[in-house]
């Protein structure tokens, strides 16, 4: 009970800021124009489509795809306005600062963490006004047009998700601008924000179309993590003495090369010394994400098995009774001895990694795991065929365990370490910048990749090309 009148006094201001700034943005005409006008015209033009696409499939009989547009154009007409409103989030703090706004606020008696959530409630709110009013004149428009509006499930589903969509693009938008020099280096930023919302929006328009909407309750958990994550990034780095003091960001390709080679040799004279202080150092600092990395294969593994209940298939038992024969043909030709097969399964398995890389550094790691997460879920998958149809799993390990007990440990090592990355970002770190941090993080997995992953692909391609197929000539013979 005594802890709830100091909560209370820590968060007056921040709900003060919130609401200087909330009514400073609906008094501006150039602001509440565009809202309010293309948030109306937006609405009356998805109904006008919804109407007409009803009308024409209804012609060919294909009422159910009609049934499932009508709840797409809800979520787009929700979308619609957070995008066009994300450019408040942008300048909430490099705006201010280039109009020389933003000294008397800086200068008050306030502690970071209240100034930054202060500024980003007053971001959210907007967009959140223009996307309910644009869903609640969609909506009438479909009661007056007589069309039938979606389960009330879906319509929680979607407005749940738009709101969540909103936090994470206000979110971003408020590091964006927390960290740029200038609108117009915020305004280009912007863009990495707004290109992955559209490729989700596509990605849950397929799953809407699918008729799926259970998978929309994981896309929102997904989207309120990457929330969370860009909160706690932007808390972490925002310094109202470094924001007033950055005029512009140079880009110093030396120094860059210079931080990442220091963060990556950690000084060290030879390849041991170099595994001691360099790469040893790091993989004990992934400790925790590989806990978390084997908690989701184990939960992989399950989701695939799982899926057999779903998706099932069941052998025909003349084609299985030949099965043996059809293995030992293709070991029989299989390449043993030769450099192609190895270069081959090596970049396979090189480009998994790349590929998790570049997901995690668009998600802060998040994604970086997807990647292991669907190769242990297919070998789950097709583990739990072979016990549906009384086949012998032991046998068919053979495939799988020589080279898999390299491969999948490096595959570990390499989605934890990109995970990492999102962790050192979001760790709070006065001393030193967001950009060192990015630099030393993406040196941590240089180190793990060239000291450990690679090291043990290119073990497991030898062993998969070389031994695995002589391994599994003896069981089948």
């Amino acid at each position: 009970m005594g802890e709830r009148p100091v909560m209370s006094t820590s968060l007056n201001p921040v709900f003060i800021i919130a609401k200087r700034e909330i009514k400073d943005q609906f008094r501006d005409w150039r602001i509440v124009f565009p809202i309010l006008g293309l948030t109306l015209f937006f609405p009356f033009l998805m109904n006008f489509t919804a109407t007409r696409l009803l009308d024409f499939v209804e012609q060919y009989g294909a009422s159910i795809v009609g049934e499932r547009l009508v709840p797409f154009l809800f979520m787009i007409v929700g979308f619609f306005p957070i995008s066009v409103s994300l450019v408040i989030a942008l300048e909430s703090f490099v705006g201010e600062k280039e109009r020389g706004s933003i000294e008397p606020l800086l200068n008050t008696p306030l502690k970071d963490w209240q100034l930054y959530v202060g500024k980003l409630i007053s971001s959210i709110v907007p967009p959140l006004v223009g996307s309910f009013l644009g869903m609640s004149v969609y909506t009438i428009g479909l009661v007056i047009n007589h069309v039938r509006l979606p389960d009330a499930s879906i319509m929680i589903q979607i407005i749940v998700i738009t709101i969540v969509q909103a936090v994470v693009m206000v979110s971003g938008g408020v590091v964006v601008s927390s960290q740029a020099t200038s609108v117009k280096a915020a305004n280009l930023l912007s863009s990495f924000i707004v290109i992955p919302m559209a490729l989700l929006i596509q990605g849950e328009s397929i799953v809407m179309f699918w008729g799926n909407y259970s998978t929309l309750w994981w896309a929102a958990l997904g989207l309120l993590i990457l929330a969370v994550l860009l909160i706690r990034v932007g808390l972490a780095h925002f310094n109202r003495e470094e924001l007033l003091g950055r005029e512009i960001d140079v880009l110093n390709f030396r120094w860059g090369w210079h931080t990442f080679l220091n963060a990556f040799t950690r000084s060290a004279k030879s390849l041991g010394q170099w595994y001691r202080l360099a790469v040893w150092d790091s993989l004990k600092r992934l400790k925790g994400s590989l806990v978390i990395t084997l908690i989701l294969v184990m939960v992989g593994i399950w989701v695939g098995v799982r899926q057999t209940q779903n998706f099932g298939i069941t052998f025909n038992p003349e084609d299985m009774s030949q099965i043996d024969d059809k293995i030992r043909d293709i070991l029989n030709i299989w390449p043993v001895g030769k450099i192609g097969p190895i270069a081959l399964i090596f970049w396979q398995n090189f480009r998994v990694v790349l590929f998790s890389l570049v997901l995690g550094l668009f998600s802060f790691g998040i994604l970086g795991i997807i990647p292991l997460f669907a190769s242990v879920g297919v070998t789950g998958y097709l583990m739990g065929l072979l016990q549906m149809n009384g086949m012998p799993i032991e046998q068919y390990l053979a495939f799988i365990v020589p080279h898999g007990i390299f491969e999948i440990p490096a595959a570990m090592i390499a989605a934890a370490a990109v995970f990492y990355i999102g962790v050192m970002l979001a760790t709070p770190n006065a001393e030193i910048t967001v950009g060192e941090v990015f630099i030393g993080a993406v040196a941590d997995w240089c180190k793990v990749m060239v000291g450990v992953v690679l090291p043990l692909l290119l073990i497991a391609a030898f062993i998969e090309a070389w031994i695995t197929p002589r391994i599994v000539m003896l069981l089948f013979s």
